[in-house]
């Protein structure tokens, strides 16, 4: 998610399934997935340790005080998104989100029965395409020494998410990243940089565990030339991922138009993408504004649908970000909750 820093709205291990190959979109091209996996609908809820720990109090649709996972399970969420900082600091709205915490989160989202997503930002807060900044620990590093860094820094995350029995379905290596990440080695301006950051990455992740995912995530997921110079320059320069993630946010384009303004581009866009870069995709982050529930319901539905159109079942699933994160709370006003403590209607369209 972007612009957050700007607006004031604001059993042990999954089992590795044996692998199945999937006719991809364009005929005799395949694509194999490691993981035979139900139709994601997910939840970024990386604000839930903040906003337990200070006291948010979480209310079902008959009003009674409940998890927050029990209310998003019975909502028909079965995938938690967590994003993962460096060295965080303590902040309610822009810290948090260390290992450790990552590690405690996706233990929840097991015990739930959830699948797991880790967004991987590298940094030591938000990253987005405005802003990718370099962990303070990383800087002054050579490029050698910072290949290792993320190399170090991705291994060890999976290794203890490994060593708490959780298999994460998909991990993303970076987070929006449109202009790169990492300034300024894995800039765009620079994509052999960018390339050789994101497979060190990728690598780490597989040497990990070998059946994750890996996603390369975009902004603007309705901008179908973004994402050709995107991915046409991640092709050239060899850079390594198997699922394409985008974000979709009606709200953020010019002029606040209502999602049916967006919606067939965005549809076209998945199957476009798909086609030309034989990869399954994801909508990983949406959202829709928290008082207009009824037209944030409608949106959902239509993104699912664009989603689930996608041929030859290619299209994995859609993540609300952070649809918990009430504007009483937060100040964001793109979440699915009320101010009364319960869900809007709009988590109702993952039923």
């Amino acid at each position: 998610m972007k612009h957050i820093t700007i607006r004031n709205i604001w059993p042990a291990a999954f089992l590795a399934l044996a692998a199945v190959t999937i006719m991809a979109c364009r005929a005799g091209k395949t694509v194999t997935t490691k993981n035979n996996l139900p139709f994601a609908k997910g939840a970024d809820i990386s604000w839930l340790p903040q906003m337990e720990a200070t006291g948010f109090t979480f209310y079902d649709d008959n009003g009674l005080p409940a998890d927050c996972f029990s209310i998003l399970k019975n909502h028909g969420i079965n995938a938690i998104r967590l994003r993962t900082w460096v060295n965080p600091d303590s902040n309610r709205a822009s810290g948090h989100c260390s290992m450790a915490e990552t590690v405690a989160m996706a233990l929840r989202a097991k015990k739930w029965g959830m699948q797991v997503m880790v967004d991987f930002h590298y940094s030591d807060s938000w990253a987005d395409p405005g802003k990718q900044k370099k962990p303070a620990a990383w800087e002054g590093h050579d490029f050698k020494t910072l290949l290792q860094d993320v190399y170090g820094y991705t291994f060890t995350v999976m290794k203890a998410l490994k060593d708490s029995g959780i298999t994460p379905a998909w991990v993303q290596v970076g987070n929006e990243t449109a202009s790169g990440m990492i300034y300024p080695e894995g800039s765009t301006s620079n994509w052999p940089g960018l390339a050789q950051l994101i497979n060190k990455g990728y690598d780490a992740i597989k040497a990990a565990s070998p059946t994750t995912q890996v996603i390369l995530h975009v902004d603007q997921g309705n901008n179908n030339a973004r994402f050709r110079h995107w991915f046409d320059s991640a092709t050239a320069h060899n850079a390594r991922y198997d699922i394409i993630g985008l974000s979709y946010y009606p709200y953020w384009l010019d002029g606040h138009p209502d999602y049916t303004a967006s919606i067939d581009s965005l549809g076209n866009n998945l199957n476009d993408i798909c086609t030309r870069y034989h990869k399954a995709v994801m909508v990983v982050e949406t959202g829709g504004e928290d008082y207009k529930a009824q037209n944030t319901y409608d949106m959902l539905l239509a993104v699912q649908k664009k989603v689930r159109e996608v041929p030859n079942q290619q299209g994995l699933g859609v993540f609300y970000w952070e649809p918990e994160g009430a504007s009483s709370w937060s100040h964001y006003g793109l979440s699915a909750w009320g101010a009364n403590g319960k869900p809007t209607k709009a988590l109702d369209a993952f039923k």
